[in-house]
C-alpha cells in the first residue's frame, strides 16, 4: 500500500520477464527476435493495465484513486485561492466557535474526577426529616421530583459509625470544602482554599501525590494531631515556582504552623468538584484547631452535619444493594448520636454516582447548551454559505464534467472527487478551527470568572476534544458537499460540451442555490434575534433601578480567624477598622456589612412582629444584613423615617433594627411600625425583642433580576457571630482610584494585624456585573455570533445575486436589446433578492419566536417574543441583505446589450 514504487517496479520485471521468455520461444520457432518480441508483447497487452489490474485484484486500486483524488483537489484549491480562502476561513470560524465552546460544556458538565475509575465512586446523599432536629446543616440541597428535599451533608459522629459499619462499600471516606482561609507564607498574608479530608481520603480515591506523601490516618487521630497539608499542583506552581523544596516548608493558616508534606498530581481537583481543585487540604483532626466553631469541636457535635461522605462500590453488590443495607447502619447510627421521638420518621439514605463530585451543573446546564445550540446553527450557516459557494463553483465546472463523462468516467467516481475536495476543504477548517479554539480557549473561562479571583476552571484541549474537532469537520465537509457533488453528477454530456450551454433563460438551474440562501437568512434572523434578546436583557439589568449608589465605592472582605479572635474580640476589632480606614486620607465615609448588596447572597431569618402576630409560619421570613453604623450614608441609601445607626447602639443598649419599605408593605400595612418589636431566629436562635428605629428605601439585595423583598438591617456591634472570627465586607466610599487608595486601605488593616489580607478587593460596579457574568456570556457570545451570521448571510447573498447576473448575462442583454431600461433590470433583480430575504426572514422569525420561548427563563425585563428586537433584527437583516445586492444588481443594469449577446 504505501511501497509502490518498489511494487511496480517488481511487477515491471516480471512482465519482463514474461515477455522475454515468450519471445525466446517464438525466435526458436524461426521467428525473428524484434518481430518476437513485438509479438509477445502484443498478445500480453498493455503494461500499464497489467498493473493496474494487478493493483485492484490486491485490493490497493482505492488507495491510488484516493491519492489522485487528493493531489487534484490540492491543484484545484490551489488554483482559486480566494475561495480557498473564504471557505476555509468560514469553516474555521465556525468550527472553532464550536469547538470552544464544547470545550467549556465538556468541562463542566461532562468531565468526571481525575482519579482511577471514577465511574466506580459513590456520593451518600440524605432525605430530609422535620422530625429529626439538625441545628447546622452545611451542605448542597436538592430537590426530587417527587418535592423531597436531600442534602449532602453528615455529622462526624455519623460518618466514624458508618464506615466501621460498612460492608457494602469500599473504604468509606469523608470531606468538606472549607473554602478559604487566612495564610501566611514567607511573612506575607494571603487567602488560600482548602478541603479537609479524612485520613483514608487518598486510599480511598487511589490518588499518590507526585511529590511527598499523602495525608494518612496518622495524622487523623485526635484533634490537633496532624498539622500537616497537602497543596495542589497548582498552589504548587504559582506560589513556589514548582520547587521540590516545598516538602517541609511550614506555613500558617490561620495562624497555626502546618508543615507541607506533599504535592497533588496535575488535574486532581479532590472529591467534591471536578471543575477547580482548592490550595490547601488539611486533615480533619485540624478542625478544631484551625477552623473552631463555637466551643464545641464539629468532630464531636452530632448536631452539625456538615460532613461529605463517599465510597466505592465493591464488585458483585449493586447501587441498590448497597443502598438497603447502608440504611440500616444508617438509622442505627442517628439513633445513637441524636435524640430521636418515638414513631419519628427518620431520614434514608441515598447511595448515588460520585464520578462527578458533589455536581452542581444544573444552574449553568441550560446557558451551556443555549450557547453550543447558537454556535450549532453558525456552523450551519457556514456550511450553507459554503454549499452555496461550491454550487456556484460546480456551474462553473459543467464542462470539465461532461468532458470526465464523455471519456468514460463513472458518475460515482465524479461524486467521490466532489466529495474529497469537499472533505479536503472541511479538514483543513476544522485545523484552523481546532487552532483558534486552542488560542481562545481561556476567553469564555475569563467572562465567567470575577475580575478579582481566578479562573473558575481550567480548560484542556484533551483527546475528546481532538475527536469532537474532527467528527464535526468531516461531519460538516458530507454536508456541504453533498448538493454539489449530487449536482456534478446531473451533468448532460451533450449540452456540458457545446460552447453555449442551457444558461440563458433556464432559471430553474438556480433555484437549489437561492434556497440555500433563503436558509441562510432564515439562520441569520434566528441569530440576530437571540442575540438581540440577550443584549437586551444585559442593558436592562445594567440601567436597572438599585436603590442605592454603586459609584465610587471600593469593597473587600476581612476574615479574621476564630483562633485569635472569638466572639466579642473580633467585633472590638471590626470596630477599630471600622475607624482606622476611615481615616484613611481620601475616604469619604467607610462602613461593613455581613453580605455585600447584588452579590447573589443572602440572610434570612423568621420574622414575627410582636404587635401583629402571623398565622402562618411560613409567611414570617425576611431577608436580614448585620450593617455597620454608617452603612446607609456610605451605600446613599435614602432614610423614609426615623433614624439609621449610631453609636448609641452598643452591644448593651437596646437592639434596634431598620426595615426597609418592602417590609412595612408586608408586615406592617395600616400601622406605623416605628417603635414596634419583632422577634427572629437571627444569629441561631435569638429571640430577644428588636425595636424598629428607622424605615429606608428599597435597594436590591440579592441580585439585579431578582424582585425586592422585605428587609431589615441590624447593627453588628448587637448581633455578633457567637462562634467568633465573624467576617465582614467593607465599603469604601472614596473619590480616588481603586490603585491608589488600595495601599492605603491595606496599610490601615496591617497596622493592626500583618496577618489579615483584604480579600477580593472590587469595585461595587465589578461586584454587581460578577452577578450578570452568565447574561454577559451569553450576550457577547450571541452577539459575536449573530455578527458572524450576519456576514456571512451577506456574502451568501452577494454570492448568489452575482452568480445569477453571470448566468443570466446572455438574457439580460436580450431583455435590454428588446428596449428594457437599465433601471428596470435593476429593480428586477432587487426584487428577486427581496424576496430571498423576505421569505428567509419570515421563516427566521418563527424559529426566534421557539428560541423565544425556550430561553423565556434567562430574560430580565422584556418577553420572548420581544416586538422590539424582531422589528430591529428583521430590518438588519433585510438592509444587509439588499445591500449585498446592490453591487450585482448595478452590475446587470450597467450590462452592454452587443456584448451579453456574445457573451457565449
Amino acid at each position: 500500500m504505501f511501497r509502490r514504487d518498489e511494487v511496480d517496479g517488481q511487477v515491471g520485471e516480471e512482465l519482463e520477464f514474461h515477455i522475454e521468455a515468450y519471445a525466446e520461444d517464438l525466435v526458436r520457432g524461426g521467428m525473428a527476435r524484434a518481430e518476437a518480441r513485438r509479438r509477445a508483447r502484443a498478445e500480453l497487452g498493455s503494461v500499464a493495465a497489467v498493473r493496474e489490474n494487478s493493483r485492484q485484484a490486491w485490493g490497493t486500486r482505492w488507495l491510488d484513486e484516493l491519492r489522485g483524488d487528493l493531489r487534484y483537489a490540492i491543484r484545484m484549491l490551489a488554483k482559486s485561492p480566494g475561495f480557498t480562502a473564504i471557505a476555509v476561513g468560514s469553516l474555521a470560524l465556525g468550527i472553532g466557535a464550536n469547538t470552544a465552546i464544547f470545550t467549556v460544556v465538556k468541562h463542566v458538565l461532562f468531565d468526571r474526577l481525575a482519579v482511577p475509575h471514577p465511574d466506580q465512586l459513590r456520593l451518600l446523599w440524605c432525605t430530609q426529616s422535620d422530625d429529626v432536629g439538625v441545628k447546622n446543616f452545611w451542605g448542597y440541597f436538592d430537590t426530587e421530583s417527587g418535592g423531597v428535599n436531600v442534602a449532602t451533608s453528615f455529622s462526624y459522629p455519623i460518618y466514624q459509625q458508618m464506615r466501621r459499619e460498612n460492608h457494602s462499600l469500599e473504604d468509606l471516606f469523608a470531606f468538606k470544602p472549607f473554602w478559604r482561609m487566612n495564610a501566611t507564607v514567607d511573612g506575607r498574608a494571603e487567602a488560600v482554599t482548602t478541603e479537609m479530608v479524612s485520613g483514608n481520603f487518598y486510599s480511598g480515591l487511589g490518588v499518590k501525590p507526585v511529590l511527598g506523601r499523602a495525608i494518612e490516618e496518622s495524622d487523623d487521630g485526635a484533634p490537633g494531631s496532624g498539622p500537616v497539608i497537602v497543596i495542589s499542583d497548582r498552589y504548587w506552581t504559582n506560589r513556589f515556582a514548582r520547587s521540590p523544596n516545598v516538602i517541609g516548608k511550614v506555613i500558617s493558616v490561620n495562624l497555626t504552623p502546618m508543615t507541607i508534606v506533599g504535592v497533588n498530581p496535575p488535574g486532581f481537583t479532590g472529591a467534591y468538584d471536578a471543575l477547580m481543585s482548592p490550595d490547601v487540604f488539611l486533615p480533619f483532626s485540624m478542625q478544631p484547631i484551625v477552623a473552631p466553631s463555637g466551643s464545641k469541636s464539629l468532630l464531636s457535635d452530632a448536631d452539625s452535619w456538615w460532613v461529605l461522605m463517599m465510597g466505592r462500590a465493591k464488585p458483585g453488590i449493586s447501587t441498590a444493594a448497597a443502598e438497603a443495607a447502608m440504611n440500616v447502619s444508617f438509622e442505627a447510627a442517628v439513633r445513637a448520636t441524636m435524640p430521636v421521638k418515638e414513631g419519628a420518621k427518620m431520614p434514608r439514605l441515598l447511595v448515588r454516582d460520585g464520578r462527578r463530585g458533589q455536581n452542581q451543573e444544573a444552574q449553568m446546564s441550560k446557558p451551556a447548551y443555549v450557547l453550543q445550540g447558537l454556535c450549532g446553527f453558525v456552523l450551519l450557516l457556514a456550511c450553507a454559505n459554503l454549499a452555496n459557494l461550491l454550487l456556484a463553483r460546480a456551474g462553473a465546472r459543467q464542462r470539465e464534467m461532461s468532458v470526465r463523462l464523455a471519456l468514460g468516467a463513472r458518475r460515482a467516481r465524479i461524486l467521490r472527487q466532489m466529495f474529497t475536495e469537499s472533505l479536503l476543504l472541511s479538514l483543513l477548517g476544522g485545523a484552523g478551527g481546532l487552532l483558534l479554539a486552542w488560542a481562545g480557549r481561556y476567553v469564555i473561562p475569563r467572562l465567567m470568572s470575577d475580575p478579582w479571583g481566578e479562573l473558575p476552571f481550567d480548560p484542556r484541549i484533551d483527546w475528546g476534544i481532538f475527536a469532537f474537532a474532527a467528527g464535526i469537520s468531516i461531519g460538516t465537509g458530507l454536508l456541504f458537499g453533498l448538493a454539489p457533488a449530487w449536482q456534478s453528477t446531473r451533468v448532460h454530456i451533450s449540452s456540458g460540451l457545446k460552447d453555449n450551454t442551457q444558461t440563458a433563460t433556464h432559471r430553474r438551474r438556480g433555484l437549489g442555490g437561492k434556497a440555500m440562501v433563503t436558509a441562510q437568512v432564515a439562520l441569520a434572523m434566528l441569530l440576530l434575534a437571540g442575540a438581540g434578546l440577550f443584549v437586551r436583557t444585559l442593558v436592562n439589568l445594567r440601567y436597572a433601578h438599585l436603590g442605592f449608589r454603586a459609584n465610587n465605592l471600593v469593597l473587600f472582605d476581612i476574615e479574621p480567624p476564630a483562633t485569635r479572635y472569638p466572639a466579642g474580640k473580633d467585633v472590638a476589632l471590626l470596630r477599630e477598622l471600622e475607624e482606622k480606614l476611615a481615616a484613611v486620607p481620601g475616604v469619604d465615609s467607610a462602613s461593613l456589612s455581613s453580605n455585600p448588596l447584588v452579590a447573589g447572597n443572602i440572610s434570612q431569618s423568621q420574622f414575627k412582629s410582636t404587635a401583629r402576630p402571623q398565622p402562618n409560619d411560613k409567611e414570617q421570613q425576611a431577608q436580614f444584613n448585620v450593617v455597620g453604623e454608617r452603612f446607609f450614608s456610605t451605600m446613599d441609601i435614602p432614610m423614609v423615617a426615623g433614624r439609621g445607626f449610631n453609636a448609641t447602639d452598643t452591644e448593651t443598649s437596646t437592639k434596634v433594627a431598620v426595615v426597609n419599605r418592602e417590609l412595612v408593605k408586608k408586615f406592617f400595612p395600616s400601622t406605623d411600625p416605628l417603635g414596634q418589636t419583632f422577634t427572629t431566629d437571627l444569629a441561631g436562635g435569638d429571640k430577644a425583642a428588636i425595636t424598629i428605629v428607622g424605615i429606608c428605601g428599597n435597594v436590591k439585595y440579592d441580585r439585579v433580576e431578582k424582585a425586592i423583598q422585605p428587609t431589615y438591617y441590624v447593627p453588628y456591634r448587637q448581633h455578633g457571630d457567637p462562634d467568633g472570627g465573624m467576617g465582614m465586607t467593607y465599603e469604601i466610599s472614596t473619590r480616588m482610584t481603586m490603585a491608589a487608595v488600595v495601599p492605603e486601605l491595606r496599610a490601615a488593616v496591617e497596622s493592626l494585624d500583618r496577618n489579615l489580607p483584604l480579600l477580593d478587593v472590587r469595585t461595587q460596579k465589578q461586584q454587581i456585573d460578577s452577578t450578570m457574568r452568565e447574561q454577559a456570556v451569553l450576550a457577547e457570545l450571541s452577539g459575536c455570533f449573530g455578527l458572524l451570521a450576519l456576514v456571512l448571510a451577506s456574502i451568501g447573498m452577494y454570492g448568489i445575486m452575482a452568480y445569477s447576473v453571470s448566468r443570466r448575462t446572455n438574457e439580460i442583454g436580450i431583455r435590454m436589446a428588446l428596449g428594457a431600461q437599465p433601471g428596470r433590470v435593476l429593480r428586477m433583480v432587487m426584487r428577486e433578492a427581496s424576496w430571498m430575504v423576505a421569505i428567509g426572514v419570515v421563516v427566521g422569525l418563527g424559529g426566534a419566536m421557539a428560541l423565544g420561548g425556550v430561553i423565556a427563563s434567562m430574560l430580565y425585563g422584556l418577553k420572548g417574543w420581544d416586538p422590539v428586537t424582531f422589528a430591529v433584527s428583521s430590518g438588519l437583516l433585510m438592509l444587509v441583505g439588499l445591500g449585498a445586492s446592490w453591487i450585482p444588481a448595478q452590475r446587470a443594469a450597467g450590462v452592454d446589450p452587443m456584448r451579453a449577446l456574445r457573451h457565449e
